[in-house]
């Protein structure tokens, strides 16, 4: 461990870490030229400086994630499995400094949110790693005296995901892909870095190959936009702005990459005049609020039938007021972010 890429951290909990700072690629923590800061959102302070990767980082990410496939693609799936199932557990075992360190980075409640996020990831860790050794092709009979095999192969992945459940949504794209037996180069939002970075340690304690799983910091107009053209890569899989994913298909048509693309956009709720107008408040104001509003699926868009519209526009607000208490992610009591 080199300290010039870790740094402590003081939580204000009072729990203390030492926080990677670099970019992992090949499971070693490397520097860059440059770094940028993330910041406490709910305080506008900084937190650290993380090294930024450009297209020479991201190149070498590549590399790693596409020479790891040589030997990764020989591991039994029994074996993947097993190590899915380590890196839960060495989750679970620090799933308050993960929760607590999300939400300095991304200004989610502790308590109502990150929690709960890291707590899903470990779940979700179990749960792909049960189909390592289920995923496979097929015999399929033609006729009596011919027949076709398909058989599955595993790919070199770059993912992107954005800020608002940097974990957790991280966790949507590398466990199915580990489980497969793909290799990753996954890019976090520069706005939560923190979080997937202190996570790859637990990756390479849990046994994983070296390239298998790489992490980079970066700016999507340098590093997320090398990757989406990159050749090197079989597949991109991003979620975000419409607007971006967009970019991607045009840049990832390169070498007519895969593509899994979750887009965001404005999610309606429709109140007719026959619903329970309590529940519907409930519901409502959960679908906006919740993650602090930070939600891809929020209700922004709550249309409501004339009639009931009055009465459920006194209940929605009352339900906001009573359940939706404004304050410091830290405190025990707050389901919103205090912006200052």
């Amino acid at each position: 461990m080199s300290d010039e890429l870790y740094q402590e951290i003081t939580l204000p909990t009072g729990l203390a870490f030492k926080q990677p700072i670099g970019l992992f690629i090949n499971n070693e923590w490397i520097k860059s030229d440059s770094k940028f800061e993330t910041i406490n959102p709910s305080t506008e302070e900084p937190i650290i400086s993380v090294y930024e990767a450009g297209v020479k980082e991201v190149d070498l990410a590549v590399e790693a994630a596409r020479n790891a496939q040589k030997e990764w693609r020989k591991v039994t799936p029994d074996d993947k499995g097993k190590m899915l199932l380590k890196l839960a557990d060495l989750l679970e075992a620090k799933v308050d400094l993960f929760s607590q360190l999300e939400a300095l980075d991304s200004g989610k409640p502790v308590e109502s949110n990150a929690k709960a996020d890291i707590v899903g990831v470990a779940d979700y860790l179990r749960y792909c790693a049960g189909w390592a050794d289920k995923i496979h092709g097929k015999m399929i009979p033609l006729a009596h005296n011919r027949f076709a095999i398909t058989k599955r192969y595993p790919l070199v992945v770059g993912q992107i995901v954005p800020w608002n459940y940097p974990l957790s949504m991280s966790s949507w794209k590398f466990c199915p892909a580990l489980a497969c037996g793909c290799s990753i180069v996954i890019k976090s939002s520069e706005m939560t870095p923190l979080s997937l970075l202190l996570f790859a340690d637990l990756v390479k304690e849990a046994g994983f190959h070296p390239g298998v799983f790489n992490v980079i910091s970066g700016f999507g107009k340098v590093a997320g936009q090398h990757l989406a053209e990159h050749t090197g890569l079989d597949k991109i899989a991003f979620t975000g702005s419409t607007a971006t994913g967009t970019k991607i298909m045009q840049s990832a048509s390169s070498n007519l990459k895969s593509l899994s693309l979750e887009c965001g956009g404005k999610s309606p709720l429709l109140v007719f005049d026959d619903a329970d107008l309590g529940q519907a408040a409930k519901w409502a104001s959960f679908g906006v609020m919740y993650n602090s509003g930070q939600n891809c699926t929020a209700n922004s868009r709550v249309l409501v039938q004339e009639s009931v519209y009055d009465k459920f526009l006194e209940l929605f607000k009352k339900q906001v007021i009573e359940d939706w208490v404004v304050g410091d992610p830290f405190d025990k009591d707050p389901k919103m972010l205090l912006w200052f």
